[in-house]
């Protein structure tokens, strides 16, 4: 048995994703999620065992409205999606068809098919990426041949585009989740020595339009999110050595007592911030882990302090109650002031 075998225990792994990517890559500090997810730990299961289970991911509605118009736009060979597309022409290859393929003969098909260039649409494709160490297959919702060769990623949600807007952070979401597939498929192209440069940097989302199912087609640039994902990536610290700093014998297994879990979650060190609420599954546990902390008020206020880890450290340097240390020098000034001004302010 590996160790993340042993660390997972006797639940099956949890795949990882692009969401699940996107949201590992928003907080490459935490060493707890990096651990979990590289185990495939579920999360989710984990977080009600030791009693903080919460809502989590998308509702029910949204699951059945997101599977219903990808199955509409992918019906007759992708006819409609073609449409949309403005290529009816283009050839239509199902990766997913059969079903009894495992992860590594997709993904072998993939690289086959990439490599020949041989079809239009390729519904289905699996790519991979390294991740913390970790190869991660990734599943994009469709690769499509665009102008002049070139390779391009269709995403298709959900979520309405209403007089050309949509919500700002589900759009955000999808770029950070088309990027992952961006990057995957140049260093698929660098390893078949091809150049990365023919993955096309703007991908296509394709949503319903205004309050019908009748799809449209956008196009999103993503070289912003590109960049942060290989930064946020190459921040991550090698989840080997943070495995192996671990005590021996210490599992996740969702057969033990909560209380052995919780000491068991309680020996890989989080980074908790508010923003983990709606990425993370586990978070409602660190939340009320963090209490008393800076790092529960957020990242900005975590930074500002200067790494004062505990509130009550924060007021005791700003009433003067707590002499600083040298490195704590210029944020108990700070803090000094501020407590001063609010106190003016108040009388």
């Amino acid at each position: 048995m590996s160790r993340l075998d042993e660390l997972r225990g006797s639940g099956k792994a949890k795949r990882h994703n692009a969401r699940t990517i996107a949201a590992l890559t928003g907080n490459p500090g935490c060493n707890r999620r990096a651990v979990l997810d590289a185990a495939g730990v579920d999360k989710l299961k984990l977080a009600e065992t030791v009693g903080f289970p919460g809502s989590f991911g998308q509702s029910r509605f949204a699951l059945s409205r997101g599977n219903a118009f990808e199955a509409m736009l992918k019906a007759d060979d992708c006819a409609l999606l073609r449409s949309v597309l403005d290529d009816s022409s283009a050839a239509y290859q199902d990766l997913g068809a059969d079903s009894d393929d495992t992860l590594g003969d997709r993904h072998s098909r993939t690289v086959d098919l990439l490599s020949t260039a041989s079809a239009a649409l390729i519904d289905h494709p699996l790519l991979t990426l390294d991740v913390a160490g970790q190869t991660v297959y990734l599943e994009p919702d469709l690769v499509a041949y665009a102008h002049q060769g070139r390779l391009q990623v269709v995403e298709i949600k959900s979520f309405a585009i209403v007089d050309g807007q949509a919500e700002s952070a589900k759009v955000s979401a999808a770029a950070i989740q088309a990027a992952t597939y961006v990057l995957a498929l140049r260093q698929l192209l660098e390893r078949l020595g091809m150049d990365p440069l023919l993955v096309d940097h703007e991908v296509v989302l394709v949503c319903p339009e205004n309050f019908a199912m009748r799809p449209v087609a956008v196009r999103l640039d993503v070289r912003k999110q590109l960049s942060t994902l290989r930064r946020q990536l190459s921040r991550l610290a090698g989840v080997g050595e943070i495995i192996d700093a671990l005590p021996a014998g210490l599992t996740f297994d969702l057969n033990r007592p909560a209380p052995e879990l919780i000491e068991a979650i309680g020996h890989v060190a989080p980074r908790y911030a508010p923003e983990c609420l709606s990425t993370c599954e586990l978070s409602m546990f660190c939340r009320d882990e963090a209490g008393g902390t800076t790092g529960a008020l957020g990242r900005p206020v975590r930074e500002a302090l200067g790494g004062i880890e505990s509130v009550g450290e924060v007021l005791a340097l700003a009433d003067g109650t707590r002499t600083p240390t040298p490195d704590q020098e210029e944020a108990a000034a700070l803090l000094r002031q501020a407590l001063r001004l609010r106190s003016e302010a108040l009388s």
